[in-house]
């Protein structure tokens, strides 16, 4: 192993990031030996340390319970671990960490190797612990000392009061995975980070009303756990991908280049949504148990030239749940021309089988671009309305490549489902090239 040329070897340990076969390499020869300090990126699994928290007296493969003592012991071992093995390398860039930690532990490793980093990655691990405030420094200030650094994912963040970040000025991605946090602690963090242009915050619980102002910011995708009933102000003018879960009252005015966007909201409703433009708009997902109307009539006349639209709402009303009105059949697809993937599910595929919906069908009419249309279907009521506006979707949409109907749990012990079921196979035979049953 010894006679490899230095390139070669170079290449093996560059493209080597597990933390145990950089040990392992260390076993092989001196040569190898030295050269791993020249090592820049490494990551502890999990699972690095399991013979180390193993108790002295387990004679079987199973990890035994240790008390709160011990634990902190084992854990102040990997911590030791780690700090002599990434303190042996030259300039280390990128570090992962899965492995139980403790704070005094990233403490040490930050102040040898937290100017050199450019990517962090931290599972926390301490929502539910009390570690985090008697333990020492808190884990998130250690990571301030970073200031170089272009990437950092956090998971596990117990983020109850603002961190004592400086400014991270080279940081580009910030992704936090699950944190309890509250508004004025994630204003805080955020405004550590001015030049982000990909922002990542899911499972994010506490947060109640959020302003936002990232100048750079294109990809953001945003889960706030809870009622749904958070208030979200975003103002990013370069924003081309919007992601939001758990809003009631959304406002972006600056969207002018975003391309796409999903909202929803599982737990709560809509309220109000306000996009300034979204002439840009290419693909909108629209999810969630119920939406105000005027919120969804707002998302639909402002999306005119999207291209593929998901929407999956089941009820509409401001307090009471509400079926959605009708909907015009021509008048839809003519205010969506560019229409080209259509997504439909239950309770908008029935507004538009309303009986006076195909009323204004006009020799003329066309759906000019729809390629493919996805139909699920909860329910036999006003089969054929149903049918009608499954045979116009064939028959207007020119360009129509396929068309998925998705029986899902039909709601009925009559049978007029069993009708309607066989429609739909009817259906799928006489138009067997185009259509598909799931």
């Amino acid at each position: 192993m010894d006679s490899l040329p230095d390139a070669l070897l170079q290449y093996i340990l560059s493209n080597m990031t597990a933390a145990k076969d950089v040990a392992a390499c260390n076993c092989v020869s001196n040569r190898w030996k030295e050269s791993t300090d020249s090592v820049q990126k490494i990551t502890f699994p999990r699972n690095s340390f399991d013979s180390i928290l193993k108790t002295d007296d387990d004679d079987s493969d199973t990890i035994m319970k240790t008390d709160d003592s011990d634990t902190i012991m084992k854990t102040d071992e990997s911590d030791t671990i780690i700090r002599k093995m990434i303190s042996s390398f030259r300039r280390l860039e990128e570090l992962v960490v899965y492995s139980p930690f403790s704070s005094n532990g990233l403490a040490s490793w930050m102040a040898q190797v937290g100017s050199s980093l450019k990517l962090l990655e931290l599972r926390m691990d301490n929502l539910a612990s009390e570690q985090a405030v008697v333990e020492g420094p808190l884990k998130l200030d250690c990571v301030g000392v970073a200031k170089n650094l272009e990437t950092l994912r956090l998971w596990g963040v117990l983020m109850m009061s603002p961190p004592k970040w400086d400014v991270f000025p080279n940081l580009r991605c910030l992704e936090i995975v699950g944190a309890r946090t509250d508004d004025a602690t994630l204003c805080h963090a955020l405004r550590a980070c001015p030049n982000l242009s990909n922002l990542l915050l899911l499972a994010c619980e506490g947060v109640k009303s959020i302003s936002i102002d990232l100048p750079y910011l294109e990809h953001c995708k945003l889960d706030f756990y809870g009622p749904g009933n958070s208030v979200l102000v975003l103002t990013s003018p370069r924003l081309l991908s919007l992601d939001v879960q758990g809003c009631s009252f959304i406002r972006v005015p600056e969207t002018r280049f975003l391309k796409t966007l999903s909202i929803s909201n599982i737990a709560g409703r809509v309220y109000m949504v306000d996009f300034h433009n979204l002439s840009s708009l290419e693909s909108l997902s629209i999810r969630g148990i119920q939406w105000c109307w005027d919120a969804l009539c707002i998302m639909l006349q402002q999306a005119r030239d999207v291209k593929h639209l998901f929407m999956k709402v089941e009820f509409t009303g401001n307090e009471s749940l509400q079926p959605f009105p009708e909907i015009d059949f021509v008048e839809f697809f003519n205010n969506h021309p560019k229409l080209q993937t259509f997504d439909i599910h239950g309770a908008m595929f029935a507004a538009l089988c309303q009986k006076n919906s195909l009323k204004k069908l006009e020799t003329g009419f066309a759906i000019p671009c729809l390629e493919k249309v996805t139909i699920t279907v909860r329910s036999p009521l006003n089969a054929e309305q149903k049918m009608n506006t499954l045979e116009s979707l064939v028959r207007y949409a020119r360009v129509l490549k396929r068309m998925v109907i998705r029986i899902l749990r039909m709601k009925s012990n009559h049978s007029s489902a069993d009708d309607f079921c066989d429609d739909i196979c009817r259906f799928r035979y006489m138009h067997q090239h185009l259509v598909k049953i799931e």
